[in-house]
């Protein structure tokens, strides 16, 4: 975890630390400090040149807004902005209902009834998490990947950004960050939820760690939290044991997440000072990057998970039907080789 996101929770004073030749202005240790400052100034400009978000941008540490989108960010928005704005057409045309539940909330709302409605339209439990596949079920298009498009040199960074969400009656979208940790994933899945509850669009920097200041950001942070772990359950699950980690472990067994989220709501319920709090998670992330991260896998199941189901089924079944050009579906789903296309219908079950 950086720096930055710790000051956000915990507060940090910082100085100049001029205290060794790497951390010293370029002007000050080299001859060529000039050329390197020239160089700094160009890159800021050409971030500054960088248009915004076209949703809105909520990610922040402390009161500051993190900067700039970089092209990455900015090309995944747009191809979801095209992806939704189809699904909203082929919704109409399939004569689908809007979702009620879409901006059916506030941020006033009480966050423990909330999250138990959200569980109730999702057919949610804490015994089954087949969360994303029942986003996608109730008619939440779910994208997650940590490419742009397929192009795997173009990866993104979760420390930029972890998901967004497009809200919309017809096709509310939301995008997961695959590049994160796969439990760092949910959290992100059940704040972007939040989003759409509230009918609210924004790229976020979802982090169970955090207390933002932005009341949306915050709001759906902790409706995120008790939707997964309902802290009056967690209460009463909860043993206190000299090792902390160890009783984080069983709690995330139990309610299937993160034992970062275990850990920040046993912090919540009293189980943890902060200071206690922060020790213990940063221990248990710098455990979880240690561990190897898979690769590769079916490629269909891969990219229907990029685009989503309900979205790459539509879309397959309406080029085939002649209502979409080809054309226009391989640019949504970023490949252009038919025999792929046909294969990732046959993959989600429907055939030529």
């Amino acid at each position: 975890m950086s720096t930055s996101h710790r000051d956000c929770y915990v507060g940090r004073e910082s100085g100049p630390g001029w205290t060794s030749r790497r951390s010293r202005p370029d002007s000050l240790v080299s001859p060529t400090g000039n050329e390197a400052q020239l160089a700094r100034l160009l890159s800021r400009s050409k971030a500054s040149r960088r248009p915004p978000t076209p949703i809105p941008d909520f990610r922040t540490v402390g009161n500051r807004f993190v900067g700039r989108p970089s092209p990455d960010l900015l090309d995944t928005v747009y191809i979801c902005q095209q992806r939704q704005e189809w699904y909203r057409d082929y919704a109409r045309s399939e004569h689908q209902d809007p979702l009620p539940f879409v901006g059916s909330v506030g941020v006033m709302s009480d966050v423990v009834a909330t999250a138990a409605s959200i569980r109730h339209a999702l057919g949610f439990d804490l015994e089954e998490r087949r969360f994303g596949a029942q986003a996608d079920f109730l008619g939440i298009l779910v994208m997650c990947s940590g490419v742009v498009l397929n192009n795997n040199r173009r990866h993104l960074d979760p420390e930029e950004f972890r998901g967004f969400a497009m809200a919309g009656q017809l096709a509310p979208l939301v995008f997961i960050n695959g590049a994160d940790t796969k439990a760092a994933q949910m959290f992100t899945l059940a704040h972007e939820l939040a989003h759409i509850w509230l009918g609210q669009s924004a790229v976020s920097d979802a982090q169970a760690s955090i207390v933002p200041d932005h009341e949306i950001e915050s709001w759906c942070n902790r409706l995120a939290a008790e939707l997964l772990v309902p802290l009056e359950i967690l209460r009463a699950e909860y043993h206190p044991e000299p090792d902390a980690l160890a009783e984080a472990a069983r709690l995330a067994r139990r309610f299937k997440v993160s034992t970062l989220v275990i850990l920040r709501r046993i912090h919540d319920a009293g189980g943890l000072t902060r200071a206690e709090f922060w020790e213990k998670f940063e221990e248990e992330v710098a455990r979880l990057r240690a561990i190897p991260r898979g690769s590769g896998g079916d490629f269909y199941l891969t990219q229907a998970a990029r685009v989503g189901k309900r979205f790459a089924r539509a879309l397959v079944v309406s080029t085939l039907e002649g209502q979409t050009l080809h054309r226009d579906a391989f640019r949504m789903l970023g490949f252009s080789k038919l025999e792929t296309f046909h294969e990732l219908g046959r993959s989600l079950g429907v055939r030529p």
